[in-house]
């Protein structure tokens, strides 16, 4: 088992990092190069169609409301996101994208998508759910983590 996992380590390691510098670099060379990665993922975490609030955002983010209240503020000035008021409840502000915020949204979302098709090339439909077996394994073991924080 040692040697597996000592073969798995580095790549698991570096497709974090080259997925974190592949986005910045498509973002800088793009004509959205006004936003960070961590704006990249605020737009991610609002969503393509959904509405959610502040406290919704800020909890997929993992960020204090007042956090993602200042990337909100810049999000807007930038014309990615916009605040939508409640017809019921005029107090109630959601998040949606704007236009501009969706054709990002789905940009990036098609470099996931390419993404993963490219890892599941070549590989049977039982490798493919072992993968999904050891991703899903992974993600239990970083959200344990994550609320242990």
């Amino acid at each position: 088992m040692d040697k597996i996992v000592n073969e798995i380590n580095p790549y698991l390691v570096s497709i974090f990092n080259e997925i974190l510098i592949i986005e910045e670099n498509a973002l800088r060379g793009s004509r959205f190069n006004d936003l960070s990665i961590k704006e990249m993922h605020t737009i991610e975490a609002i969503g393509m169609y959904g509405e959610h609030t502040t406290s919704e955002v800020a909890k997929k983010t993992y960020v204090t409301v007042g956090t993602l209240t200042v990337s909100i503020n810049n999000l807007v000035k930038k014309g990615y996101v916009e605040r939508l008021r409640s017809e019921e409840d005029r107090r109630v502000v959601r998040l949606g994208l704007t236009k501009k915020g969706r054709l990002l949204y789905r940009l990036h979302d098609k470099f996931h998508r390419d993404m993963v098709r490219e890892t599941l090339t070549d590989l049977s439909d039982e490798e493919a759910q072992v993968l999904v077996k050891g991703l899903r394994n992974l993600h239990l073991f970083l959200n344990r983590i994550k609320e242990s924080l």
